[in-house]
């Protein structure tokens, strides 16, 4: 696959050999889907027992795909990240909070990464995972319709308030903020509040930005009925469009509930309806601000050739694209070379709460088609690259 993301000289380019070694040294096991069930067994195991392999996380994978433990270590890499014209988005990435006091201590670490980022240029979106701020089984009884108690009413109020001072701080900041999907059984409490504050906050500018997961069969539809519902008419949307992250999951829980998979049946049907989607957004830019927040080439490059039909800046504020740190760095290095709009999400916080996100990756990794098989091409045409021209770094 030959194009202008095979250029690995400027993908790499932040990346020591040392730094590259270990890129592959990572990818080369998670590529191994045995191997990735294995290791996540033996981390869980040895963080619950705290056995000492903390130092061994943080200098390998979690070093990879993490900016640092605390907003403050992020500032080195967002900066380096800047001088290549590729922004970052900041995300306090632990999850699994259980009560009042937790979810509430998110949302002040939500609030203060808004203040932390306000007039950062560098840094243009916020990001915040709405079961953070909330009970999941709150999540999922307010989007299966079911009558919540006195008790899970105070709750979902609790829930409703920390969604809009997250959304208010940021739009007293002029700071996009991106929500992120969930599972499907918690989705559409998500996607109700989001458009309740889209109404608030999206007057004038896309402030908030909620996520759609194009691996569900109806995410078209969600969003045709977005735009058609009069209640919107006034509504500069915010939407960041990707493929998915819980599909191994979705089907297992469709098939032991006896129902149909929400999820597309192959991967070629997924793709059409991420194409779909972005077709969709461009037919609609003038309500639309969006973010393609895709791995895929193909899309990347879809996403490109429409703009240029279209005569679209490479930099309009109204589209823009984001990897995740520690993947596809040839994609988001290449579009900043050319000026586009990118960012790379930036994970931080402690070792151990940020394990079930770095499990993710690796799960993620396994499962994509030809990913890990892209990345470590791309690793070795550098190393050759590098050692052809007698470079070290």
């Amino acid at each position: 696959m030959n194009n202008i993301f095979s250029n690995t000289k400027e993908a790499f380019s932040l990346k020591s050999n040392f730094e590259l070694n270990r890129a592959y040294f990572l990818f080369k096991i998670i590529g191994n889907q045995s191997v990735v069930k294995l290791m996540t067994s033996l981390t869980n195991f040895s963080l619950k027992f705290n056995l000492p392999v903390t130092p061994i996380i943080k200098a390998t994978v979690f070093d990879h795909f993490c900016g640092g433990v605390t907003q403050e270590d992020c500032i080195s890499v967002i900066e380096k990240l800047y001088k290549k014209n590729v922004c970052s988005v900041l995300d306090f990435s632990t999850e699994g909070f259980i009560n009042e006091i937790e979810f509430d201590n998110c949302l002040n670490k939500k609030l203060s990464i808004i203040d932390f980022i306000k007039n950062k240029n560098e840094v243009p979106f916020a990001v915040f995972k709405p079961t953070c701020l909330g009970s999941t089984d709150l999540f999922i009884k307010m989007s299966s319709g079911l009558p919540l108690t006195d008790s899970e009413n105070d709750s979902w109020s609790r829930v409703v308030d920390r969604f809009e001072k997250v959304c208010e701080k940021a739009f007293s900041e002029n700071v996009k903020i991106l929500i992120d999907a969930e599972e499907v059984d918690v989705q559409k409490a998500i996607d109700d509040l989001a458009i309740v504050m889209m109404r608030k906050f999206n007057k004038s500018n896309p402030i908030v930005f909620n996520t759609v997961q194009l691996y569900r069969k109806d995410r078209l539809k969600y969003m045709r009925e977005l735009l058609k519902n009069k209640k919107n008419k006034d509504i500069q949307f915010g939407l960041k469009l990707v493929r998915g992250a819980y599909m191994e999951k979705e089907r297992k829980i469709a098939m032991n509930k006896g129902i149909e998979s929400p999820i597309c049946d192959s991967k070629n049907e997924t793709d059409n309806n991420f194409n779909r989607g972005v077709d969709f957004v461009f037919d609609n830019l003038n309500r639309i601000s969006f973010v393609c927040a895709s791995h895929n080439e193909d899309s990347i490059l879809k996403v490109m050739d429409i703009m240029k039909k279209r005569k679209i800046k490479h930099n309009d504020q109204r589209v823009w694209f984001g990897q995740l740190f520690g993947m596809s760095d040839n994609i988001s290095f290449n579009l900043g070379q050319k000026k586009y709009n990118t960012f790379k999400i930036l994970p931080f916080g402690s070792v151990k709460n940020l394990m079930p996100y770095l499990i993710r990756r690796a799960q993620e990794n396994t499962s994509v088609q030809g990913q890990t098989g892209r990345e470590l091409q791309l690793i070795l045409n550098e190393k050759k690259r590098r050692k052809k021209a007698n470079l070290s770094f």
